[in-house]
C-alpha cells in the first residue's frame, strides 16, 4: 500500500464522528496533502450520542455537541462543503459528484455516510419525530415548548434511542408511553436473558412501556395524534417519537462497483479497493476477534474513532493497527447505566458473574463455544472495563470466571 504524499487529495463522505475523526487523524499522522469533507447537513460535524442524553434532557445546547470548531477546521487544513450531497462514486477515477452535477476528483476517497433514521409508513408521517440529527432535535424541541407538563409523548421502539428519549422527556415533566413490538425491548441486541434483567428498569422510573405492540397507522387528530393498534384500540398522543433502528446509507454507491451487503464491505485495514476506503456506521469490515475473522457492521461511537485513526495510520504510514479492537458501547437510560464490551450475538450463553439483577448493579459474561465474547455491566462501569482484558485475547469461560478481573 503507497503510502499518502502531500500532492494528494483525500476526499472523505460524510461528515459525521467518523468523518471528521479521519480528518483530525490524518493530520496527526503527519498528512500534508489537501483533504477535502464533504456533507449533506448544514451544520459543522457534530457528536451524536448526546443529542438523545443531555441536549434533549435540556442539560445541553446543541452548539456544544460541535466537533469541528472554527478554530479546530482551520487547525485541520480542511476544505469544508457542507450542505451538499454526493450521488455518485466514480471507484475506476476516484471521483465524487454532487448533487448539481459537478464532480471533484480526488486521489483517495472515504466513505463515512453512516445512516439515518428508520421511518414508518404512517398517514401522520411528517408529524412523526426522529432523533439522528440535528435538525431533529430542533424541530422537537420546539414543539415540546408549546406542550404543559403532563402532556403525553409517545415512543415507538423501545431500544437505546427510544429508551434514552423516553428518559430525558420524563425527566422534563411529560407523561411518556415507550411502545416496543417485541416481548422485551433489547432482545435482538442482549438476548433473551439480559433483556429481562433489565425489562423492570422503566416502570421504577415511572415510564410506561407497553409490550408486544402491534401498530397499524398513527394518524392526526384533534388532541395531536392518534396511534391506531392492530387490535383496534388508540392512544392519544401529543408527540409521537419514532426509534425503530437506522438505515446505512449506500443508496448512492449502486453504480460504483464496490461491493455492499449492509455496508461496504471493507477489510481490516478498512479498505475496499487500493484508494477507496469506508468507515464508521457504513463500513462491513473484516474483524479479527477472539473467536476469528468475523464480517461485522457495528453502529458504535468508539467504534467509528477506532476505524478513522486505523485507516488514517494505514494510509498514512503503511502500518497496520497493531491492538484489537474491542468494541465498547454504553446507553444512559431510565436513571440507570448499561455497558457493553465486545460484539457478541443475542444467542450467546449468558452467565451472571457479579452483583444482582434485583439490586440494580451487576455484570455478566456472554460466550460461544466456551470462549468469552462480550461483557455487559449495569451500573458497574469499573468492574467492565476491569474486564477488557477477558477479550484482548481468546479467553475461556472457566477461565475468566477463575480470574474474576472485575472483583479487583
Amino acid at each position: 500500500m503507497p503510502a499518502l504524499i502531500s500532492s494528494d487529495h483525500v476526499v472523505v463522505v460524510g461528515a459525521g464522528l467518523a468523518g471528521w475523526r479521519f480528518v483530525e487523524a490524518l493530520r496527526r499522522e503527519g498528512y500534508q496533502g489537501d483533504v477535502t469533507l464533504v456533507g449533506d447537513e448544514p451544520d459543522p460535524p457534530y457528536d451524536r450520542p448526546p443529542l438523545s442524553k443531555n441536549v434533549l434532557v435540556g442539560k445541553w445546547e446543541l452548539e456544544k455537541t460541535i466537533l469541528a470548531s472554527e478554530e479546530r477546521i482551520v487547525a485541520a487544513r480542511v476544505t469544508m462543503r457542507l450542505g451538499e450531497r454526493v450521488t455518485d462514486l466514480d471507484v475506476a477515477r476516484t471521483r465524487v459528484r454532487l448533487g448539481d452535477g459537478t464532480w471533484i476528483n480526488a486521489t483517495h476517497v472515504v466513505i463515512a455516510t453512516g445512516t439515518r433514521a428508520r421511518t414508518l409508513p404512517f398517514r401522520a408521517g411528517d408529524r412523526l419525530h426522529t432523533l439522528r440529527r440535528f435538525d431533529d432535535v430542533r424541530r422537537l424541541n420546539a414543539e415540546l415548548a408549546s406542550l404543559e407538563a403532563g402532556a403525553v409523548i409517545a415512543v415507538i421502539g423501545g431500544g437505546f434511542i427510544g429508551a434514552e428519549a423516553a428518559t430525558a422527556l420524563h425527566t422534563r415533566g411529560f407523561r411518556v408511553i415507550v411502545l416496543e413490538a417485541a416481548p422485551r425491548p433489547l432482545m435482538t441486541v442482549l438476548g433473551e436473558e439480559v433483556s429481562s434483567w433489565l425489562l423492570a428498569l422503566a416502570g421504577n422510573a415511572g415510564v410506561e412501556l407497553l409490550v408486544d405492540q402491534t401498530i397499524e397507522d398513527v394518524i392526526e387528530a384533534d388532541a395531536g395524534l392518534r396511534i391506531v393498534f392492530a387490535d383496534g384500540t388508540g392512544l392519544d398522543a401529543a408527540v409521537v417519537i419514532v426509534g425503530v433502528g437506522a438505515v446505512v446509507n449506500v443508496e448512492w454507491l449502486g453504480s460504483s462497483g464496490l461491493t455492499v451487503d449492509n455496508g461496504v464491505v471493507v477489510d481490516e485495514h478498512m479498505v475496499a479497493t487500493e484508494r477507496v476506503a469506508a468507515i464508521g456506521d457504513v463500513a462491513r469490515f473484516a474483524w479479527p476477534s477472539v473467536t476469528g475473522t468475523e464480517l461485522v457492521r457495528i453502529e458504535h461511537w468508539e467504534v467509528a474513532n477506532v476505524h478513522a485513526s486505523t485507516l488514517a495510520r494505514y494510509w498514512v504510514t503503511g502500518d497496520p493497527s497493531a491492538t484489537l479492537m474491542v468494541p465498547y458501547f454504553w446507553s444512559d437510560q431510565y436513571g440507570q447505566k448499561i455497558q457493553l464490551l465486545g460484539h457478541p450475538r443475542a444467542s450467546d450463553v449468558v452467565v451472571l458473574a457479579s452483583g444482582s439483577v434485583d439490586e440494580a448493579k451487576w455484570l455478566a459474561l456472554y460466550s460461544r463455544d466456551g470462549v468469552v465474547t462480550g461483557v455487559v455491566a449495569l451500573n458497574n462501569p469499573r468492574g467492565l472495563m476491569l474486564s477488557k482484558v477477558l477479550l484482548e485475547a481468546p479467553t475461556s469461560l472457566e477461565g475468566a470466571l477463575a480470574l474474576s478481573p472485575w472483583a479487583s
